[in-house]
């Protein structure tokens, strides 16, 4: 049998009627297994749509809840909560709960907390039993007061980061080697908490044998520890350096000097180290007087560049004194102006406007007298004789 199949208004030719079955029946099927497919794919981006909302949903209710915790229980201002949760997610407040509650019981205040926490946000969602408890313990059992503690703990990152057994303890110990006690070592570890996570053998102990290798006597480099211990955290070349400065100028590694000249040059570049030796030859300086003011006192280049202009001007302008004889005595540029060198100086014009004491008298010595001997020497011998002393020294007049 033929059929004749009408499409676009006409017939086409004629199908057997099995053959048009067979046709009408595989359109039908494809366009069900469109419609099929179309609603499989509608419920797949549905469910993509639904979970991709969800994840939003939770994002943004752990972000509040960041911002939220941040603000209340840690003390950060809205704007730098907003800022510290790009970094941490907080999706429980039971660690960092514990985290705070450990930080206080060792002494950390709610300053020292929000200051802690802005600066290292990661720090909420460490163990608070495995990772910080331990070097707590481990720091207060060296006698740290818990004010200090919590100065200490604040004060960088490294030492609540640190691995206490494979770091913090081996580098004490290294340093314990010259300083001996846990004051001493609480007296370093206040001065440069950095030490705490140098690397022993990239830095430490090579720093220490370019030291050696200057005869520098292990009693001379347990002062340098104490009194600066960030010097010998300076990269090795750089450490190198700096030893090879202080040789070339003419320290004795025995002294003292050799030390402060090693602490005075480490913790300076050599464009501010130019700049403080212009500012002296600005006053008439040369470079053997430079030179010998730093071979006498070497911590009169850590002296500020405003102060070192300010008192060279009152020395030379004011006082009119030689610029040598301020190079010969360079203690004096680290002595406070308004504390010691302006009240001494008007007593001295008060007894030499009485012609008690003569007009050339060493002003750079009388500078340099401990309180005792200057109270002693030039204002109770005169004070009931001339009762404007004590005022020129209290700054009355």
């Amino acid at each position: 049998m033929l059929v004749s199949f009408y499409q676009d208004g006409r017939f086409s030719r004629d199908y057997p009627c099995g053959s048009m079955v067979r046709v009408f029946c595989k359109t039908l099927f494809i366009t069900k297994a469109k419609d099929s497919w179309n609603s499989h794919a509608l419920f797949l981006r549905t469910i993509s749509s639904i979970e991709s909302t969800s994840r939003t949903v939770g994002f943004i209710n752990e972000q509040n809840l960041t911002i939220s915790y941040l603000t209340s229980s840690c003390g950060l201002p809205l704007k730098v909560a907003t800022s510290v949760a790009q970094k941490i997610r907080i999706e429980t407040t039971e660690r960092p709960d514990s985290v705070i509650e450990l930080l206080r019981t060792h002494g950390l205040n709610s300053t020292h907390i929000t200051n802690l926490i802005t600066k290292y946000p990661p720090l909420l969602l460490v163990d608070p039993v495995k990772t910080l408890k331990p070097k707590l313990e481990f720091f207060q059992s060296l006698g740290f007061s818990q004010p200090d503690l919590a100065k200490f703990l604040s004060s960088n990152k490294t030492i609540l980061f640190s691995s206490l057994q494979k770091q913090i303890i081996p580098t004490l110990n290294f340093l314990k080697t010259f300083i001996h006690t846990n004051e001493n070592l609480i007296i370093v570890l206040k001065n440069s908490s950095r030490v705490v996570g140098c690397n022993i053998k990239k830095i430490l102990e090579p720093n220490v044998e370019t030291l050696r290798s200057y005869r520098v006597p292990d009693f001379n480099i347990s002062k340098l520890i104490i009194i600066q211990p960030k010097s010998l955290t300076l990269s090795v070349l750089r450490f190198k350096d700096v030893a090879a400065q202080v040789s070339n100028i003419g320290f004795d590694p025995n002294s003292r000097s050799f030390i402060l000249a090693i602490c005075s040059l480490s913790v300076m570049s050599q464009q501010y180290w130019d700049m403080k030796r212009e500012i002296f030859k600005s006053f008439g300086w040369s470079d053997d007087e430079f030179r010998l003011a730093f071979k006498v006192q070497p911590m009169v280049m850590l002296t500020s560049v405003k102060k070192l202009r300010l008192l060279m001007d009152f020395f030379v302008k004011d006082l009119h004194l030689k610029p040598s004889a301020v190079a010969k005595c360079p203690n004096v540029f680290l002595l406070s102006l308004e504390k010691r060198i302006i009240p001494r100086c008007s007593v001295l014009r008060v007894l030499m406007s009485e012609g008690l004491i003569k007009n050339d008298v060493n002003i750079v010595s009388v500078l340099n007298l401990n309180k005792q001997s200057f109270d002693k020497k030039y204002v109770t011998r005169y004070e009931e004789q001339v009762p404007e002393v004590n005022k020129a020294y209290k700054g009355e007049m």
